[in-house]
C-alpha cells in the first residue's frame, strides 16, 4: 500500500464529526493530490523526506506517560510556567497547566465553535498559502486534540509558556501532529518556549503546526529547541500573522535529531512591524537540518533581521533556505539576511540559499552566506597560550555561538542550551 493510500484508509477510520469537519476532508483532499514532496520540489531539492512516510505508523495513539517522564525532559523553572503538553500529537489536559491570568487555553475543536469562532475561521490554516505541500495538508486532515491559547489584550504574562511535545516511541512508530493556533492580543506581551522529547527507540515522526497571529504593539519571543536521537526526525511550521505593528523575536536552536525540517514564516501585515529571526544548528553523525524561512512584507514601512549559523560535523548536511519577499506597494522596506557555516569535517556539507524577491523600489535589502573551516590562526594562538586542541576548538565554537545564543532572553532556557551545547563539546560552560 503506497502512503497515499495508507493516510487516507487512517483518514477513514476517524470518528470524529465537529466544526472543523469540513477543514479535515478539504485538506485529505489537498493531501491526495499533492502527496508526499520528493526532491523535484524545489523547496525540497536538498531534503529527501519521503522515505520517512513508507512505514506503518501509530496514529493519534493513546499512551501511558507518568509524572516522571515528564520531569526527565522539564525545562528550568518548569513548576512555576505555564505548562502545554503534547503527548503524540494530542494535548494532555492533565499534564498542563495555565497559571497565568491573562492566558485562556481551550481545545481547539471547541475554540472552532464558541466565542473564539471568528478568529479561528479567518485564520486557522493560512499556512497553506504558504506551504503547498502534502506535509502540511496532512496535518490539517488529521488535527485532532490541537489546542487554541489567547493571550489577553493588554497582558503581560510574566511566567513563560513551554510547550512539550512528547512522542512515546517505545510500543512502534509514531507520527505525532500537534497543532496549535496562539492569538496574542493587543499590547500583550508572552515568551514561549518550545521543545521535543522522544521516549523508546522505535523510528517517530513529530509533524507540527503552530500558527500565531499578532495583534497591534504585542510583544512576542519564542524559543524553540530541538535535540531529538537519530531514530526522531521532524517536520516543523511556526507561521507568525503580524497583522498590528508589534515586534517578534524568534531564536530555533537544532543540535540533534534524523532528519529535521523547519519551516519559519513571519507575514508582516502591518506598517512598522518588526521581526528578528536567529537560528543555531549544530548537527553530527548522520544528521539532516533543513532550515526553511519567509519573511512576507505585505506594507511598507518594515524591517526585519535574519541571521543563522551552523556548525557541521560528521557526515551531517545542512540546508539553509531563506526567502524574502517585498511585495508591490510595499516600500520603505528595511530586510537584511544571513547565513554563516563553519564546516568541521570533511564528510559534512551544507546547502546555503539566501534569495530576495522585490517588487517594489525603494527598500534596503541584504543578504549573504559564507561557508568556510575553523579559523586556524586562532586555533593556533590558544594552543601557542597552552590550551589543548580539543578545549581550545570548544572555546572557539562557544563563541562562534554565542551571538545567537545572546538572542534567548529567558536566562534559564538561555543557560539551559548553554549547557546542551557545552555538552555536546565536553567542556564545562564558562
Amino acid at each position: 500500500m503506497d502512503n497515499i493510500a495508507y493516510f487516507k484508509e487512517q483518514f477513514d477510520r476517524l470518528d470524529s464529526p465537529d466544526a472543523l469537519s469540513g477543514l479535515r476532508q478539504s485538506s485529505m483532499n489537498s493531501f491526495s493530490n499533492l502527496g508526499i514532496p520528493t526532491t523535484r520540489n524545489e523547496e525540497w531539492k536538498y531534503t529527501r523526506i519521503s522515505s520517512l512516510f513508507n512505514r506503518e505508523y501509530l496514529i493519534n495513539n493513546t499512551t501511558a506517560i507518568t509524572a516522571a517522564d515528564i520531569d526527565t525532559i522539564a525545562l528550568p523553572a518548569h513548576a512555576t510556567a505555564n505548562v502545554i503538553v503534547f503527548i503524540n500529537g494530542i494535548f494532555s489536559n492533565e499534564f498542563s497547566a495555565i497559571r497565568s491570568a491573562g492566558l485562556s487555553l481551550c481545545p481547539l475543536e471547541e475554540a472552532a465553535s464558541n466565542e473564539y469562532k471568528s478568529i479561528v475561521s479567518k485564520h486557522l490554516n493560512h499556512s497553506s498559502q504558504y506551504l503547498k505541500d502534502g506535509i502540511n495538508a496532512l496535518n490539517t486532515a488529521f488535527i485532532h486534540g490541537g489546542i487554541f491559547l489567547h493571550v489577553h489584550k493588554n497582558k503581560v504574562i510574566d511566567q513563560p509558556v513551554y510547550i512539550y511535545n512528547i512522542t512515546d516511541a517505545r510500543n512502534g512508530h509514531v507520527l505525532s501532529q500537534p497543532r496549535s493556533l496562539v492569538y496574542v492580543g493587543q499590547q500583550a506581551q508572552v515568551n514561549f518556549t518550545e521543545i521535543y522529547h522522544t521516549l523508546g527507540t522505535a523510528e517517530s515522526l513529530t509533524s507540527q503546526v503552530m500558527e500565531m497571529v499578532v495583534e497591534q504593539d504585542a510583544i512576542v519571543e519564542y524559543y524553540k529547541i530541538q535535540n531529538e536521537g537519530k531514530a526522531a526526525s521532524q517536520v516543523s511550521t511556526t507561521h507568525i500573522r503580524q497583522v498590528g505593528k508589534s515586534l517578534v523575536n524568534t531564536v530555533t536552536i537544532t543540535l540533534d535529531g534524523g532528519i529535521v525540517r523547519n519551516n519559519l514564516h513571519a507575514i508582516m501585515e502591518a506598517e512598522h512591524t518588526e521581526a528578528h529571526m536567529y537560528g543555531l544548528y549544530f548537527p553530527d553523525g548522520t544528521t539532516h537540518i533543513d532550515n526553511h524561512t519567509i519573511v512576507d512584507n505585505a506594507v511598507p514601512h518594515c524591517l526585519s533581521n535574519e541571521f543563522y549559523k551552523g556548525i557541521m560535523d560528521g557526515q551531517s548536511t545542512g540546508v539553509f533556505n531563506g526567502k524574502i519577499f517585498v511585495r508591490k506597494d510595499a516600500q520603505k522596506i528595511n530586510a537584511f539576511q544571513s547565513n554563516k557555516n563553519v564546516l568541521l569535517s570533511d564528510n559534512a556539507s551544507v546547502n546555503t540559499k539566501p534569495q530576495l524577491e522585490i517588487y517594489a523600489d525603494d527598500v534596503k535589502c541584504s543578504h549573504g552566506c559564507t561557508v568556510g573551516s575553523i579559523d586556524e590562526e586562532s586555533l593556533f594562538y590558544l594552543q601557542s597560550r597552552g590550551i589543548p586542541r580539543k578545549e581550545a576548538m570548544a572555546l572557539l565554537l562557544q563563541g562562534y555561538a554565542t551571538d545567537i545564543l545572546e538572542k534567548i532572553k529567558l536566562e534559564p532556557v538561555r543557560t539551559y542550551v548553554e549547557e546542551l551545547i557545552a555538552k555536546r563539546l565536553l567542556v564545562e560552560t564558562v
